[in-house]
């Protein structure tokens, strides 16, 4: 275990990020981006075509899926995604734990795309049965839309008892997957959805500035016109793409770049099988560590991904999240604020390039700074 009196830092002597994305990426990820490419040069056309391919490989999805790419965060792919799909004269009904389920609300507000929520508490999972009566009694939902991994508290929701329903019903499903893909198994040979969302910089350990969507092709093409954006239109992406193999805009050269890196290194752990199997041991590692010392985690562990784990706030006045942060910070590991509405919390990721041996190093940071905060309980308020 390193020594958490010294600073571990990554290869490129940064610290350590223990975060929901940004994440560490690999030396060679880095390397990738230094390197420049004209958007219509053939090189970046193969690449680009090579990094669309392998992403609708995680999903089996070659017979049902294409992959289109865009520039922005994951919410730019979450926003393309809803806009372009969710017709005018649809409904969207939105399945709501957290922070991420309340910005695709948000988002639709703003397009003015006629939606309702279906809203459990943050630590419980959607409701599948409410979700069989709801859609049983509105006939005009044509859409549902669920986070598989809510970031907010690291909670997994039941993606495919949620697409059951779905299909028994005849409604369509989309789904933002930024913080499970590539960790979770998903396979479009099994579950029914029409649409998933995803970003570079999450479980593939690219860089951040680019997401996609794969949906599929007829969704696609009965979207024409949808869009209330013009960058955003996934439709005419896509039927760019299909004609010149080229970006409408200015395609981020170097972030693809790196992501082409990213994804040959995800083939090479084992793809979604190694990769999940690093990241549930990153996680059991974290969840047993902070337990010893006696912090309580927000989720049990059959609703923990190995993702995220939320931590609660100690009750003990000297604890303060800020000090920890900056103290842990200082030996070269990164933790991240808590987002939950009602209880007091902080979280510490999973993902990236990181192994048990960071995650052990966190573990012993965190232990250090609680003692110099003089904090011996770290038990939450009860």
């Amino acid at each position: 275990m390193p020594d958490p009196r010294k600073p571990s830092l990554s290869p490129t002597n940064d610290p350590w990020l223990l975060t929901p994305g940004p994440l560490t990426t690999s030396p060679a990820v880095k390397q990738a981006m230094l390197h420049d490419y004209g958007s219509r040069d053939q090189a970046f056309i193969a690449m680009n075509r090579r990094v669309r391919d392998s992403l609708v490989a995680i999903i089996d999805g070659q017979a049902s899926h294409v992959c289109v790419p865009l520039q922005g965060s994951g919410t730019f792919a979450v926003e393309a995604m809803l806009g372009t799909l969710v017709p005018r004269n649809g409904k969207l009904l939105i399945l709501v734990n957290g922070a991420y389920g309340h910005r695709m609300a948000a988002i639709c507000h703003h397009m003015d795309r006629p939606f309702e929520i279906a809203e459990t508490p943050e630590n419980v999972p959607v409701d599948v049965a409410a979700l069989d009566r709801r859609l049983g009694a509105d006939p005009a939902m044509t859409h549902v839309a669920l986070v598989w991994c809510e970031t907010t508290t690291g909670l997994l929701n039941p993606l495919s008892a949620v697409a059951d329903i779905v299909a028994q019903h005849g409604r369509r499903l989309l789904i933002d997957a930024m913080s499970a893909f590539a960790a979770l198994p998903l396979s479009a040979k099994t579950t029914a959805f029409d649409a998933v969302a995803a970003s570079s910089n999450k479980c593939l350990e690219g860089a951040p500035g680019m997401g996609f969507v794969l949906a599929r092709p007829t969704s696609l093409e009965q979207a024409k016109g949808n869009s209330p954006s013009l960058s955003l239109d996934l439709h005419e992406q896509w039927i760019g793409l299909e004609k010149t193999q080229q970006w409408r805009f200015t395609p981020p050269t170097h972030v693809l770049a790196a992501f082409h890196q990213a994804i040959a290194e995800f083939e090479a752990e084992g793809g979604v099988a190694g990769r999940g199997k690093r990241y549930t041991a990153n996680c059991r590692t974290l969840v047993d560590g902070l337990r010893a010392m006696g912090f309580q985690t927000l989720l049990p562990d059959h609703l923990q991904a190995p993702i995220i784990v939320t931590v609660r706030t100690p009750a003990d006045p000297r604890f303060d999240f800020p000090r920890l942060y900056e103290r842990v910070r200082q030996r070269g590991y990164v933790l991240y604020p808590g987002k939950l509405a009602a209880t007091d919390s902080f979280r510490v990721g999973c993902i990236g390039q990181i192994g048990i041996e960071q995650i052990e190093g966190a573990l012993a940071a965190i232990r250090l700074a609680l003692d110099e905060m003089g904090v011996v309980d770290c038990a939450p308020p009860k």
